[in-house]
Protein backbone atom coordinates (compact mmCIF):
# COMPACT_ATOMS: atom_id res chain seq x y z
CA UNK A 1 0.00 0.00 0.00
CA UNK A 2 1.39 3.23 -0.69
CA UNK A 3 1.72 5.53 2.40
CA UNK A 4 0.59 8.61 -0.08
CA UNK A 5 -2.84 6.82 -0.16
CA UNK A 6 -5.62 8.64 2.01
CA UNK A 7 -8.66 6.78 -0.10
CA UNK A 8 -10.24 5.55 -2.47
CA UNK A 9 -13.74 6.15 -4.10
CA UNK A 10 -16.07 4.35 -6.33
CA UNK A 11 -18.67 5.93 -8.47
CA UNK A 12 -21.99 3.19 -10.46
CA UNK A 13 -24.31 4.64 -12.29
CA UNK A 14 -26.91 2.22 -14.16
CA UNK A 15 -29.03 3.92 -16.89
CA UNK A 16 -32.62 2.45 -17.70
CA UNK A 17 -33.63 4.96 -19.74
CA UNK A 18 -32.08 7.89 -22.04
CA UNK A 19 -34.63 10.01 -23.42
CA UNK A 20 -38.31 8.74 -24.07
CA UNK A 21 -36.90 5.26 -24.80
CA UNK A 22 -35.45 2.04 -22.43
CA UNK A 23 -32.11 1.69 -22.19
CA UNK A 24 -32.07 -2.12 -23.62
CA UNK A 25 -29.62 -3.39 -21.84
CA UNK A 26 -29.09 -0.99 -19.40
CA UNK A 27 -25.52 1.14 -19.18
CA UNK A 28 -23.53 1.00 -16.40
CA UNK A 29 -21.09 3.51 -16.07
CA UNK A 30 -18.00 3.18 -13.52
CA UNK A 31 -15.58 5.40 -12.09
CA UNK A 32 -12.89 4.36 -9.75
CA UNK A 33 -10.43 7.40 -8.32
CA UNK A 34 -7.51 6.94 -5.88
CA UNK A 35 -6.88 10.38 -3.42
CA UNK A 36 -2.98 10.73 -2.91
CA UNK A 37 -0.72 12.94 -1.38
CA UNK A 38 1.34 14.55 -4.63
CA UNK A 39 5.24 12.94 -3.54
CA UNK A 40 6.38 16.45 -4.87
CA UNK A 41 4.57 18.57 -2.41
CA UNK A 42 6.35 21.42 -0.85
CA UNK A 43 9.54 20.26 -2.89
CA UNK A 44 9.79 23.26 -4.94
CA UNK A 45 10.41 22.58 -8.91
CA UNK A 46 11.95 18.93 -8.86
CA UNK A 47 13.40 18.40 -12.59
CA UNK A 48 13.16 14.62 -12.63
CA UNK A 49 9.81 12.98 -11.95
CA UNK A 50 10.97 9.38 -13.12
CA UNK A 51 11.67 8.08 -9.52
CA UNK A 52 8.68 8.83 -8.37
CA UNK A 53 6.53 7.52 -11.30
CA UNK A 54 8.46 4.26 -11.42
CA UNK A 55 7.37 4.02 -7.38
CA UNK A 56 4.01 5.03 -7.54
CA UNK A 57 2.30 4.82 -11.03
CA UNK A 58 2.39 1.02 -11.34
CA UNK A 59 0.96 0.03 -7.52
CA UNK A 60 -1.57 2.98 -8.61
CA UNK A 61 -3.02 1.29 -11.71
CA UNK A 62 -3.05 -2.19 -10.72
CA UNK A 63 -5.41 -1.04 -7.31
CA UNK A 64 -7.52 1.19 -9.60
CA UNK A 65 -7.86 -1.77 -12.44
CA UNK A 66 -8.64 -4.35 -9.81
CA UNK A 67 -11.33 -2.22 -8.10
CA UNK A 68 -12.83 -1.30 -11.67
CA UNK A 69 -12.53 -5.65 -12.60
CA UNK A 70 -14.37 -6.26 -9.45
CA UNK A 71 -17.27 -3.75 -10.42
CA UNK A 72 -17.53 -4.52 -13.36
CA UNK A 73 -17.91 -8.41 -13.06
CA UNK A 74 -14.63 -9.27 -15.77
CA UNK A 75 -13.17 -7.46 -18.18
CA UNK A 76 -14.96 -8.17 -21.03
CA UNK A 77 -17.62 -6.73 -19.56
CA UNK A 78 -16.54 -3.30 -20.10
CA UNK A 79 -16.72 -2.17 -23.54
CA UNK A 80 -15.39 1.62 -23.35
CA UNK A 81 -12.27 2.93 -21.05
CA UNK A 82 -10.73 5.78 -20.07
CA UNK A 83 -9.02 7.74 -17.24
CA UNK A 84 -8.31 11.64 -15.84
CA UNK A 85 -6.02 13.49 -13.27
CA UNK A 86 -6.84 16.26 -10.83
CA UNK A 87 -3.50 18.58 -9.54
CA UNK A 88 -4.65 19.94 -5.91
CA UNK A 89 -4.37 24.01 -6.55
CA UNK A 90 -0.71 24.00 -4.80
CA UNK A 91 0.39 20.68 -7.29
CA UNK A 92 1.81 21.60 -10.81
CA UNK A 93 -0.62 20.18 -13.50
CA UNK A 94 2.88 18.14 -14.45
CA UNK A 95 2.15 15.94 -10.75
CA UNK A 96 -1.16 14.69 -11.66
CA UNK A 97 -0.53 14.08 -15.41
CA UNK A 98 3.63 11.72 -14.49
CA UNK A 99 1.38 9.29 -13.03
CA UNK A 100 -1.48 8.58 -15.89
CA UNK A 101 0.88 9.25 -18.94
CA UNK A 102 2.98 6.63 -18.47
CA UNK A 103 2.47 2.93 -19.62
CA UNK A 104 3.47 1.83 -16.28
CA UNK A 105 0.22 2.96 -15.18
CA UNK A 106 -2.24 2.27 -17.95
CA UNK A 107 -1.09 -1.09 -19.18
CA UNK A 108 -2.78 -2.52 -15.91
CA UNK A 109 -6.16 -1.76 -17.27
CA UNK A 110 -5.34 -2.10 -20.98
CA UNK A 111 -4.66 -5.68 -20.40
CA UNK A 112 -7.04 -6.39 -18.11
CA UNK A 113 -9.77 -5.51 -20.69
CA UNK A 114 -7.86 -6.38 -23.38
CA UNK A 115 -7.67 -3.37 -25.13
CA UNK A 116 -5.97 -2.32 -28.43
CA UNK A 117 -7.09 1.75 -28.41
CA UNK A 118 -5.48 4.08 -26.04
CA UNK A 119 -7.04 5.97 -22.92
CA UNK A 120 -8.66 8.58 -23.42
CA UNK A 121 -8.37 11.50 -20.72
CA UNK A 122 -8.26 14.29 -19.02
CA UNK A 123 -5.95 16.81 -16.66
CA UNK A 124 -7.01 19.43 -14.74
CA UNK A 125 -6.24 21.95 -11.54
CA UNK A 126 -8.91 22.42 -8.84
CA UNK A 127 -10.00 22.68 -5.37
CA UNK A 128 -12.17 19.53 -3.51
CA UNK A 129 -14.98 18.92 -5.08
CA UNK A 130 -13.53 19.81 -8.64
CA UNK A 131 -15.40 17.48 -10.98
CA UNK A 132 -13.97 14.47 -12.45
CA UNK A 133 -14.31 13.97 -16.00
CA UNK A 134 -13.46 10.17 -17.35
CA UNK A 135 -13.96 10.11 -21.39
CA UNK A 136 -14.38 7.21 -22.32
CA UNK A 137 -13.76 5.49 -26.22
CA UNK A 138 -14.59 1.81 -27.31
CA UNK A 139 -11.17 0.00 -25.88
CA UNK A 140 -10.68 -0.97 -29.65
CA UNK A 141 -11.77 0.94 -32.21
CA UNK A 142 -11.32 4.81 -31.42
CA UNK A 143 -13.81 5.96 -34.37
CA UNK A 144 -16.73 4.23 -33.10
CA UNK A 145 -18.51 7.25 -31.58
CA UNK A 146 -21.26 5.33 -30.17
CA UNK A 147 -18.50 4.60 -27.06
CA UNK A 148 -17.69 8.07 -26.75
CA UNK A 149 -19.25 8.72 -22.84
CA UNK A 150 -17.94 10.64 -19.98
CA UNK A 151 -18.11 9.28 -16.31
CA UNK A 152 -19.04 12.06 -14.39
CA UNK A 153 -17.77 12.64 -10.62
CA UNK A 154 -16.55 14.35 -7.87
CA UNK A 155 -15.04 13.85 -3.90
CA UNK A 156 -16.53 16.15 -1.72
CA UNK A 157 -12.95 16.63 0.26
CA UNK A 158 -10.66 16.12 -2.24
CA UNK A 159 -8.48 17.10 -3.71
CA UNK A 160 -7.02 18.76 -1.23
CA UNK A 161 -4.06 21.33 -2.16
CA UNK A 162 -1.10 19.19 -1.98
CA UNK A 163 -2.79 16.02 -3.44
CA UNK A 164 -3.56 14.55 -6.16
CA UNK A 165 -6.92 12.28 -7.57
CA UNK A 166 -6.04 9.73 -10.40
CA UNK A 167 -9.01 7.91 -12.14
CA UNK A 168 -10.08 5.12 -14.45
CA UNK A 169 -13.21 5.11 -15.67
CA UNK A 170 -15.06 2.05 -18.06
CA UNK A 171 -18.84 1.94 -19.69
CA UNK A 172 -20.38 -1.34 -20.24
CA UNK A 173 -21.84 -0.15 -23.72
CA UNK A 174 -22.18 2.73 -26.00
CA UNK A 175 -25.33 5.77 -25.46
CA UNK A 176 -28.39 3.55 -24.86
CA UNK A 177 -29.90 5.01 -28.36
CA UNK A 178 -27.00 6.04 -30.47
CA UNK A 179 -27.70 6.59 -34.21
CA UNK A 180 -25.13 9.49 -35.19
CA UNK A 181 -23.06 6.86 -37.58
CA UNK A 182 -19.44 6.19 -36.79
CA UNK A 183 -16.03 8.72 -38.03
CA UNK A 184 -15.53 6.19 -41.08
CA UNK A 185 -18.65 6.93 -42.33
CA UNK A 186 -17.76 10.68 -42.62
CA UNK A 187 -14.36 9.59 -44.02
CA UNK A 188 -16.04 7.69 -46.78
CA UNK A 189 -18.80 10.21 -47.53
CA UNK A 190 -16.05 13.35 -48.18
CA UNK A 191 -13.23 11.01 -49.62
CA UNK A 192 -10.83 11.21 -47.00
CA UNK A 193 -8.74 9.16 -46.06
CA UNK A 194 -8.74 7.26 -42.20
CA UNK A 195 -4.87 8.16 -41.45
CA UNK A 196 -4.93 11.92 -42.94
CA UNK A 197 -9.53 13.06 -42.58
CA UNK A 198 -7.77 16.78 -43.13
CA UNK A 199 -6.87 15.95 -45.84
CA UNK A 200 -3.41 17.69 -44.83
CA UNK A 201 -0.80 17.86 -47.46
Amino acid sequence: MLPELRKIVTFDEVIHRDGARSATPPLRMIGVAAVVTSPWARQGYVEDLAPEIKRMAPPLGKMLTDQLIALAGSGDAIQAYGKACIAGIDCEMEHASALIHTLQFGNFYREAVGAKSYLGFTNTRGPANTQIQIPLMDKHDTGRRSHYLTVQMSIYDAPAADELVIALGAATGGRPHHRIGDRYADLAAMGRDVENPADVS
